[in-house]
């Protein structure tokens, strides 16, 4: 029998899937498709890692190695769902609520200094970061909007600000001393093995990795922050900030870049408040309160220090804040600002975000103003700066007419940054830092001092192949433009732009537009078409394809969730991610409270309409066929109908948005010709439906605005999860009588 497998995630997402699993696997079961799920949620991730300590009847499997293994094989169909990308303080969240279930986990250890202690913390750290991505995705990525949610997106325009020609909002970067400027690269001439290893200025060699299997044609890539260059640049733009009269804020990535960024806003906190390390410094370390997890980390953490310890750090940090320049917040109401978690403020989300209210973020009396976004490494913050220089010139975008940007995007194989987590080392003593062959010779090195952040990472060649050639099918198929977003003056991109310009020969371009540029054009290019209403194929690296699929989205439709996005497997199989999960977090607290969920299912509905067409067009599943072109037509009609979730408690949700799917749906099945013995089963259920629909509304309604107990927040219980998500007893029967019936 077919199978679809549906992961189990985090969130929003995952109470979202308790509401519509069971009805896509009423619909599935009338083509033969069996929806299986698998639990890759940040929980099961860490319950999986202590297997071997915990009893038989709390042992969870090791469901993100065997999807990553099914990722390799022609038979995959995953429908993947947004994961926490977990960050430290989300990881010790974690661990505690597991542990208050009656789970017994060690504790995170941040300053490991016993064997069982480092192998704790080695455990968690497979957990950590965005440890699903790189696993399932075997493939290179294919996302744009379709045209139903574009046609949409003009006829019902999201609010834009306005923008300033005299707006003081900028981007800040590095001049020098970032891993930009650092950049060095080589291509692998034959399979080999390396090893990276720091020669200390004095002492022994120290074997920073020691067995690095690498395979010919591969492009490994070396670089370094200068921690004393970071500082100085921090320095700088907290004054300019605070010269200027804007808000101070910091954009980084730190869940996918899991080492090095925690550490980066570590050095941003340091930097804002000197003087508080200055004289309590090794006070907080010896507490194992480190910077990298941020103010409220600290703050919470003050009774761990003696008591004028801690009221010094305290009053320090409040002088810090009435001393310097005014900080973006998160939460006004609560006093959460930019500094306080490191995964609150994630660079691809955040800087569209404020590009989109006019260059604006929050201050502290909840009012909007004009910001400093510091993005330290300068290697694509320019693509920022270029969008608002323009919008300074040209005012805000209009929805209404303004183009879109599809992405073809290089992840596959752990390709690029995102590869390079266990290879990314903060230095412990002065020395050099080398990638050495089998051979013994030095392929790439630098000079470090102690703290500088060193990372290398890898790009097969495999996936660059099927990155061109998936760039020049799209390019083909949409008869669009397609512009790899490559800077020569980088020495990664050097490289892989002679793969490009060679591979590319290997197919046939006649009559196609296809450009190399850098980024900073690249994006002047896309946005001059896009303010015209013409549409560019962004053809980008992986770290750009994160960014681009956030920053044209939000622009262009006001969130990224509404993207279709597919990663056609190297191997021949599917895996169909959804929408971006960056508001979950707020999304779960209002139905804890209020029991209203304004998740928007949407991507869902998306990506499981292309898993039934990939069952049709590999397997020649006609009946699948049919149930990806009727869903969505009744997409197309759910978009015209506006039965997207509210944000207001007494309004429609996610589970009355799914209501309408499921009517919609059915009636497209009910009136397609393709399939009559199908239509004929599908007329009794979508008549009972529709008479029931007052009635499912009803009670899909009368539930909202009383709180909800779910058992936990990162791993919640199944019994009430699925009474929370399923309150409608009549959409329930009926959902069952589509089953039997099919």
């Amino acid at each position: 029998m077919a199978k679809i497998i549906y992961t189990r995630t985090d969130e929003a997402p995952l109470l979202a899937t308790y509401s519509l699993k069971p009805i896509i696997e009423a619909f599935a079961t009338s083509a033969g498709v069996e929806v299986e799920t698998r639990d890759i949620s940040l929980a099961a991730r860490v319950l999986a890692q202590f297997t071997d300590r915990l009893p038989a009847d709390q042992q969870v499997p090791d469901s993100l190695s065997e999807l990553g293994e099914l990722a390799k094989t022609p038979e995959a169909n995953i429908i993947k769902l947004p994961n926490i990308s977990a960050s430290v303080p989300q990881l010790k969240a974690t661990i505690a609520e597991l542990q208050s279930q009656g789970y017994e986990l060690p504790d995170y250890p941040d300053e490991p200094a016993t064997d069982d202690e480092r192998d704790a913390k080695a455990r968690y750290d497979k957990a950590k970061g965005s440890a699903v991505n790189p696993v399932l995705r075997e493939g290179n990525s294919d996302r744009r909007a379709p045209q139903a949610v574009k046609n949409f997106a003009k006829a019902h325009p999201h609010s834009m600000g306005d923008w300033s020609s005299d707006s003081k909002t900028n981007v800040a970067t590095m001049a020098s001393g970032d891993f930009r400027d650092n950049e060095k690269s080589v291509v692998i001439p034959a399979d080999d093995t390396l090893q990276i290893r720091l020669r200390p200025a004095a002492g022994e060699t120290v074997v920073l990795k020691e067995a690095l299997p690498v395979l010919a044609d591969e492009v490994i890539d070396a670089t370094k922050m200068d921690v004393a260059e970071l500082h100085k640049f921090l320095k700088a733009q907290i004054a300019r900030a605070k010269d200027e009269g804007i808000l101070f804020s910091v954009h980084l990535k730190a869940t996918m870049m899991k080492v090095s960024d925690p550490i980066l806003f570590g050095h941003v906190i340091e930097a804002f408040f000197p003087e508080v390390y200055a004289e309590y410094g090794a006070a907080l370390a010896e507490a194992g309160l480190t910077s990298d997890n941020g103010l409220a980390a600290i703050l919470g953490g003050l009774d761990d220090l003696s008591a004028d310890v801690a009221a010094g750090v305290k009053a320090g940090i409040e002088k810090g804040m009435d001393e310097g320049p005014s900080l973006a917040m998160v939460d006004s109401h609560k006093g959460i600002t930019n500094l306080h978690v490191p995964s609150d403020v994630i660079v691809d989300a955040s800087m569209p975000a404020m590009i989109r209210v006019g260059g604006k973020m929050w201050n502290k009396d909840d009012a909007t103003q004009d910001a400093l976004a510091v993005i330290p490494d300068s290697s694509y913050a320019g693509v920022y700066q270029t969008v608002i220089e323009d919008c300074r010139v040209n005012g805000a975008f209009d929805p209404t007419t303004m183009g879109t940007v599809p992405n073809v995007g290089l992840m596959a194989q752990k390709a690029e940054e995102y590869g390079s987590h266990d290879k990314t080392f903060e230095i412990a003593q002065d020395g050099v830092v080398e990638i050495v062959n089998s051979a013994g010779e030095v392929l790439l090195s630098h000079n470090v001092a102690a703290a500088d952040i060193w990372r290398a990472c890898q790009t097969k060649d495999v996936p660059v192949r099927d990155w061109v050639k998936l760039a020049v099918t799209r390019a083909r198929l949409s008869e669009t433009p397609a512009v790899f977003w490559l800077d020569e003056t980088r020495a990664h991109d050097r490289n892989l732009k002679a793969k490009v310009e060679e591979y590319l020969g290997d197919h046939d371009t006649e009559g196609l537009d296809i450009q190399i540029m850098n980024p900073v054009e690249a994006t002047q290019f896309s946005i001059d078409r896009i303010r015209q209403g013409k549409d560019t194929i962004s053809v980008t690296g992986n770290v750009l394809r994160d960014y681009n699929t956030d920053l044209f989205p939000i622009l262009e439709l006001g969130t990224s969730a509404k993207m279709l996005s597919v990663v056609p497997l190297i191997a021949g199989g599917g895996l169909f991610e959804t929408g971006a999960g960056g508001s979950a977090p707020k999304h779960v607290q209002q139905l804890i409270e209020e029991n209203h969920l304004r998740w928007d299912s949407l991507g869902e509905f998306l990506a499981l309409a292309e898993s039934f067409r990939h069952e049709f067009n590999v397997h020649g599943n006609a009946r699948a066929g049919v149930l990806a072109d009727t869903l969505d037509a009744a997409t197309g009609r759910f978009l015209e109908e506006n039965k997207s979730p509210s944000r207001k408690v007494g309004e429609i949700d996610n589970r009355g948005s799914h209501f309408f799917l499921t009517l919609y749906w059915a009636q497209e099945l009910a009136a397609q010709t393709t399939d009559e013995p199908l239509a004929e089963a599908i007329k009794p259920v979508a008549q009972a439906l529709e008479t029931n629909a007052e009635t499912i509304s009803a009670e899909l309604l009368e539930v909202q605005g009383n709180p909800v107990d779910l058992g936990g927040y990162y791993y919640p219980e199944e019994a009430k999860l699925d009474s929370a998500m399923r309150p409608s007893s009549t959409l329930n029967e009926i959902i069952s009588s589509l089953s039997a019936k099919v």
